[in-house]
């Protein structure tokens, strides 16, 4: 079989599960992953011959397929914020939505990072900290390891209950070339925090935390709702702030003063997000809209 053949082979198997436009990039991405050619490369040398390991990897990727497994699981990797990450089943795929939150998150750093030097210095020495950044729920360390890749003086904790995706995460800050703590921790339990953050505090906390509620899985593709980890992204009905309201309280304790929080957010809940910050005593409380006119993100300051 050559690779205008196998092409065709491809096609066929998929192509009534999924659109045309999505098939095409399946096949150039298992293609960059199994043959080591680009799409320019394929079209070039269509006629050039496959092994059967090869086929027999194809043949594996398509009944993963069949059965909605997203391609990233299949290749074991995707990009995000222009680096490479390595997934699995223990760890959502990173979205671009979240590529937003991490540009908004480096453009107020940044600015706010000159601001009263000499104070955080001294408190440091003070309390003995050394940590600036903190990511709550990293999973695949995207977040986390985006922000140490720009920020590369700064120091960084990622925190998952999840020690599957904490060693995902580990993997991806090696293969990033990028320094970052990682603390298995679950951020619900409040007896967890002294244990774990006793004499630190944050300039900066993050988090893209479950908010999908249960009422909203059919409105999801099966290829989420089967494969990617329920913990980390559903929500009961009756609670779906739980995860904001504990980091918030959170916040106050390890924040600095003027400190700023950042999360992602469900797109139905942002008038309820404005109102559970507002409770908690938080300022300047910013929502900011995605690529696609949705209420994505939201900054306030301690």
């Amino acid at each position: 079989m050559n690779i205008k053949e196998l092409k065709i082979y491809f096609v066929d198997a998929v192509s009534e599960l999924y659109p045309s436009e999505e098939v095409q990039s399946f096949f150039n991405l298992l293609s960059e992953k199994y043959l080591e050619m680009s799409r320019i490369e394929i079209a070039l040398k269509s006629d050039k011959s496959i092994s059967k390991a090869t086929i027999l990897k194809f043949k594996e990727a398509i009944q993963r397929l069949k059965n909605f497994e997203p391609i990233q699981y299949i290749i074991g990797e995707t990009e995000f914020f222009g680096l490479l990450f390595k997934v699995d089943e223990n760890v959502l795929i990173p979205r671009p939505e979240t590529e937003e939150l991490v540009t908004w998150i480096l453009e107020e750093v940044k600015e706010k990072r000159g601001e009263g030097k000499e104070k955080r210095k001294e408190r440091r020495e003070e309390r003995g900290d050394e940590f600036e950044i903190l990511d709550i729920g990293t999973g695949s360390g995207c977040i986390a390891i985006s922000l140490a890749s720009k920020l590369s003086e700064m120091n960084i904790i990622a925190l998952d209950i999840s020690k599957g995706a904490l060693e995902v995460a580990k993997q991806n800050a090696k293969l990033n070339k990028v320094k970052a703590k990682f603390i298995e921790a679950d951020i619900l339990n409040s007896n967890t925090w002294n244990l774990k953050f006793e004499n630190l505090e944050f300039n900066c906390i993050v988090s893209n935390p479950p908010y999908v509620r249960e009422l909203e899985k059919e409105l999801m593709e099966p290829n989420v709702v089967k494969h990617e980890p329920a913990t980390a992204l559903f929500v009961k009905d009756n609670d779906p702030l739980l995860f904001y309201r504990k980091i918030a309280q959170f916040g106050k304790k390890y924040l600095t003063p003027n400190g700023l929080l950042f999360f992602e957010i469900n797109e139905y809940l942002g008038e309820s997000m404005l109102e559970l910050l507002k409770e908690e005593g938080y300022s300047e409380i910013e929502i900011k809209k995605d690529i696609f006119g949705k209420d994505r993100m939201i900054k306030c300051k301690r």
